[in-house]
């Protein structure tokens, strides 16, 4: 196939441009800086309906990972670029005839704060869920599933928790606040939480454009199907970077409170730099949130190749050749 990837200098881009050439894609890249991954590039904001769609042209399909992320922020940057950002991809892949549109969305789309206990994909919730990321991309996955229609089979895929080598977010997010010294246990730290390596991800969202004809209008969540304690995790993170695991503990009311006092002051100051705590974050680690993944497997016929154990020890000697 001919597949457009947007956002591919994230880490699960790279992986799913490598996938996609390895099998002998014809594969080109849109995003808004240069990816050096030596594929055809095109440059612009993906909210730009006219660079979209010279991007879009010619390509039988898309995966769209292009997307503003973070845990503050105005509502109008994450508006922009994941909500009107969709819409243009989605209306240019239209107009150019692309028949298959992987749309990568979040869980935290239908996470409203309470526990996900073997969850299923709930529809997206864009009035109820927290946080401007996540409501915007509850608003782009309605976006792109309400463009499914015959002759374009559209799904959105929600990875959980995506980590791995390289990773910014997840692990990067952890190890510098454990080298701060600022790295805590929401809660009993006994939440079991649900995870996604980097390559399953990847192979995930090939497998979903694949069968794009089949899973047709649907959502499904993407992990590695192993839940853990939180406490286990964050340890096993740290671990593999050589630093000792966190010692203190934060009451989760606690946590969440301070989040919310937090998220209004760096708001309030459009600061550019992560608060050392918000109330999704305090949710994420102090509340369960894993998935039944049958459906999903069923729907993709897909199994994640790289276990829990396999990629913290790969964690580990990226750490240790870094």
């Amino acid at each position: 196939m001919k597949v457009l990837v947007t956002g591919a200098t994230s880490l699960v881009g790279r992986s799913v441009v490598g996938l996609l050439r390895g099998r002998g894609d014809e594969v080109k890249v849109f995003q808004r800086r240069p990816s050096g991954i030596g594929v055809a590039e095109h440059l612009g904001d993906i909210s730009d309906p006219m660079a979209v769609g010279d991007a879009v042209a010619g390509a039988d399909a898309v995966v769209h990972l292009a997307a503003r992320a973070g845990v503050t922020g105005q509502w109008e940057l994450f508006e922009q670029a994941n909500v009107v950002g969709t819409r243009c991809v989605v209306d240019a892949a239209r107009a150019a005839g692309v028949t298959r549109f992987v749309h990568v969305s979040s869980p935290s789309v239908a996470h409203t704060g309470r526990s996900l206990i073997g969850a299923g994909p709930d529809a997206a919730e864009p009035d109820r869920v927290r946080g401007h990321y996540a409501r915007s991309k509850a608003h782009a996955e309605l976006i792109a599933l309400a463009a499914d229609a015959p002759g374009m089979a559209v799904t959105a895929i929600r990875p959980h928790l995506i980590w791995g080598p390289g990773d910014t977010q997840l692990v990067g997010r952890i190890v510098a606040r454990a080298k701060a010294g600022r790295l805590a246990i929401v809660g009993t730290g006994t939440s079991l939480i649900d995870t996604t390596y980097v390559d399953n991800a990847a192979d995930a969202l090939v497998a979903a454009l694949d069968r794009a004809p089949q899973i047709a209008g649907r959502a499904l969540v993407v992990t590695n199907g192993q839940p853990r304690p939180v406490r286990e995790l964050l340890n096993r993170i740290v671990l593999a970077a050589g630093l000792e695991p966190p010692r203190f503990t934060v009451p989760y009311r606690v946590a969440r409170t301070g989040g919310l006092a937090v998220e209004k002051i760096w708001e309030r100051q459009d600061r550019p730099d992560d608060p050392p705590l918000t109330s999704f974050l305090a949710e994420q680690l102090g509340t369960a949130h894993w998935f039944d993944q049958r459906e999903t497997r069923l729907a993709l016929d897909w199994q994640p190749a790289v276990s829990l154990a396999e990629g913290f020890q790969r964690l580990r000697a990226h750490f240790e050749s870094a």
